[in-house]
């Protein structure tokens, strides 16, 4: 038997399954993103951690490696590339990017593709072996680099080359290749804790984001409009409506019955009125066929025309503190009574910024914020005072 509240409409229950379904929907969503990036900087914490212990001695490749040097990466499906035109690239620095944006195989504009081999990352040096040769680019003698945010292109400026080169690697290998080519540089100046550094600071930064349960929704928080097919969006459209029915009727000429025309003109005809003199005969006729029309209403003079009357918080719960959704000043320190007149979120009072209403409905304190209603389906409006 379906459950009912005290006045037996099951409605209520039924709005509050779907909002619990939808809000549990978003919460599993963002905690798997979450869990995923949590995952990926942790273990590359541990790759940073464990770096020099997992280098090899390059056995198998064709490269004659100095005494002492180590291999720490290596690709065979690499790429030498150059540029056209000459450009100074940025200095190198120990920044780390694990987002990982995504990347497309393609050849930027003004680079073009020289040679083709394997990719090898030292402890020293990063090494093209190609079928024209080898390229190697010290890393004591690099005066800059530079990664392509959009293609999987790293160009490289060292001291000993006048012309900037670089590689083209496979778009699912460049990530792994930049993380071990910052951590190899950043060891061979002995910068590694710079780098172990900027990892624990984006770990607690993320552990900040983890989102929050949703609260439960219960029956007694639906509002009237869930009881409408359609919701709020279609008690809007009826409101609208019922606002300008009134202004249409009232600029429309009255209807007028069938045979009213025929009926005036001939009680004109019946009622014989004699005409000036001096009425020229086109006046005359234009006088005799407006009486078979009816005249327009008039207003009286000093009656204002009806104007749609608004609610006073466009759509709004009403409230005592004035809070709306039609413009003013944002609310930074919102009333303690809040909740008890709009639906806010379970993490509400942990939010800085200015008050906010997400696409869930929920209200958040957040505005101004990136991540504002991250958790609620993000931003759709803000409220006013």
């Amino acid at each position: 038997m379906a459950k009912t509240d005290s006045t037996g409409s099951t409605w209520r229950y039924r709005w509050a399954y779907r909002q619990n379904e939808r809000r549990q929907r978003t919460y599993r969503g963002a905690e798997q993103a979450w869990r995923r990036r949590d995952e990926e900087l942790r273990r590359l914490r541990a790759v940073a951690v464990d770096f020099g212990r997992r280098a090899t001695a390059g056995i198998g490749l064709p490269l004659e490696l100095a005494p002492g040097e180590l291999v720490h990466w290596a690709l065979p499906a690499a790429q030498l590339v150059e540029l056209r035109h000459t450009a100074v690239l940025p200095a190198p620095d120990l920044s780390v990017d694990p987002a990982r944006p995504a990347l497309h195989h393609r050849r930027p504009d003004g680079v073009k593709v020289t040679d083709a081999g394997i990719a090898v990352l030292t402890d020293r040096r990063l090494v093209l072996l190609g079928g024209r040769g080898r390229r190697d680019w010290a890393y004591g003698k690099m005066t800059g680099l530079a990664h392509d945010p959009a293609a999987p292109v790293t160009l490289i400026q060292v001291l000993d080359r006048r012309r900037t080169s670089g590689l083209l690697l496979p778009a699912e290998a460049a990530a792994e290749f930049r993380f071990t080519l910052a951590l190899a540089f950043a060891d061979a100046i002995e910068q590694r804790g710079a780098v172990l550094a900027q990892l624990d600071e984006l770990i607690a930064e993320h552990d900040q984001t983890r989102p929050f349960r949703p609260a439960i929704a219960t029956p007694g928080q639906a509002r009237i409009t869930a009881a409408v097919p359609g919701g709020r969006r279609t008690v809007a459209v009826a409101a609208a409506a019922a606002l300008l029915l009134p202004a249409v009727l009232f600029e429309s000429d009255p209807p007028v019955r069938p045979g009213s025309d025929v009926a005036a003109a001939a009680t004109a005809a019946l009622t014989p009125t004699p005409a000036p003199a001096t009425t020229p005969p086109a006046r005359a006729s234009s006088r005799a066929a407006a009486v078979g029309r009816a005249a327009p209403k008039q207003p009286r003079r000093g009656t204002a025309s009806p104007t749609p009357v608004r609610d006073g918080f466009c759509g709004a719960p009403a409230n005592p503190f004035g809070y709306d959704y039609c413009g003013g000043s944002r609310i930074r320190k919102p009333d303690v009574r809040v909740c008890d007149y709009f639906d806010c979120g379970q993490d509400f009072w942990a939010g800085r910024g200015y008050l906010v209403q997400c696409r869930d409905g929920a209200l958040s304190l957040t505005g101004g914020r990136a991540d504002a209603c991250a958790t609620h389906d993000g931003l759709r409006r803000t409220v006013w005072t």
